[in-house]
């Protein structure tokens, strides 16, 4: 609870076309949102509409901000905070989410940030108003790594048998890694296959960059990282395609998730409009 009296700043989660958050805007002030004690709320601007809260300006500053972020259990409190708030915006009307940590010195250098990027929100709206994002994540599973081959010993100066062996060895080697090769091809045209069907369904789609073996662990290989804007109610055609895919492409592991707000396809973000960090 931020005590009375405490400076402020203004934190920014979404932005709506103004109007749209007048009515229901209850469920968002019953958000705890980044836990400061002050309450979510709506700020107008012009003809967009801003999800916002008051937070400490001694924990959300410059350095505060960097110091908090750093520590990763508390990027991810926060992380979750602002995607629920995200959530429960979209699901009250169409919501541009705004990237994480979008702070404001007050609420005016927030409406002076809307109305710099007014026409690009009012795009990014209509672009998204009706629709959710999907996200379809494809792998290529490796398996176990092999257990180590030996090398054959060294061979002697003549003699052709342990000169064979070495050859022998080599050409596994190299079988070995054509198979790696070749089972990747095939794992990626899988990828391209899925990607054209779900792109059918959608009225846009976005590549993302795969995820590293950190995340996706050391026996499968992240092929495909998409996200797909959908109208709703496409969700039943979308889930009998990508169940056909996956009798098809064998070959590889098809994840759907979603339905999420847009933040692939919201374009319209506020670029340095005054924001405290």
């Amino acid at each position: 609870m931020t005590p009375p009296g405490t400076p402020t700043l203004t934190y920014a989660f979404a932005v709506c076309r103004g109007g749209d958050l007048t009515a229901p805007a209850e469920p968002l002030a019953e958000l705890p949102g980044l836990g400061t004690g002050a309450p979510v709320r709506t700020l107008a601007a012009g003809p967009l509409t801003a999800v916002v809260q008051d937070v400490p300006a001694a924990g959300y500053g410059e350095e505060a901000l960097r110091r908090r972020l750093s520590d990763s259990a508390e990027l991810e409190r926060c992380a979750r905070a602002h995607h629920a708030v995200i959530t429960a915006a979209s699901a009250l009307a169409p919501a541009v989410p705004l990237p994480l940590a979008t702070v404001y010195l007050d609420d005016g250098r927030v409406r002076e940030a809307l109305g710099e990027r007014e026409t690009s929100f009012l795009t990014a709206l209509d672009r998204i108003a009706g629709r959710v994002e999907w996200g379809v994540k494809v792998y290529a599973p490796t398996g176990p790594p092999p257990a180590p081959e030996a090398a054959p010993e060294a061979a002697p100066a003549e003699g052709p048998g342990p000169d064979r062996s070495g050859r022998a060895y080599l050409d596994r080697v190299r079988t070995r890694q054509r198979g790696r090769e070749q089972r990747h091809t095939l794992a990626l045209r899988a990828a391209e296959r899925v990607d054209t069907v779900v792109r059918g369904l959608a009225v846009a789609a976005r590549r993302l960059r795969p995820h590293g073996v950190e995340v996706t662990g050391k026996h499968r290989t992240h092929v495909l990282n998409a996200a797909y804007l959908l109208d709703l109610g496409r969700e039943r055609e979308l889930r009998a395609a990508l169940a056909s895919l996956r009798r098809d492409e064998t070959d590889v592991q098809i994840e759907l998730s979603g339905p999420w707000a847009p933040y692939s396809f919201a374009d319209g973000r506020i670029a340095d409009g005054g924001a405290a960090p």
